[in-house]
């Protein structure tokens, strides 16, 4: 509806807080910050799905997933500009890789696929 509206997207939480840097993989990352306990409603079988395929494009692309999870955003037609935070500078650096990163079309499918409900 916004593409043929022509409103631009900005997405907040672009990485499920989190999620999509890899960070949270079971119950037991949960306790890796104050985020931990809202992270719990994505450890299911899509979102391990999702990070699979982050993994597989990240080690393709010689990069890390939330430069990948920000990367398939920015690819996405409407999406401006991902609202993205970091608390250090390792992560800073990944999400600044995303700006550069130029993901391939066999990329985008694999993710869109393992994204789809």
């Amino acid at each position: 509806l916004c593409r043929e509206k022509g409103i631009a997207v900005i997405p907040y939480y672009p990485l499920a807080s989190g999620f999509l840097s890899g960070k949270y993989r079971s119950e037991a990352d949960l306790n890796k910050s104050a985020r931990g306990p809202g992270i719990k409603k994505y450890l299911n079988e899509r979102g391990l799905r999702i990070l699979d395929a982050l993994d597989t494009v990240a080690e393709k692309h010689g990069t890390t997933p939330a430069a990948v999870a920000l990367a398939w955003l920015i690819a996405r037609p409407g999406i401006t500009a991902p609202i993205a935070s970091a608390t250090s500078l390792g992560q800073l650096e990944s999400l600044m890789t995303a700006a550069r990163l130029q993901l391939d079309a066999d990329s985008v499918k694999l993710l869109d696929t393992a994204s789809a409900y």
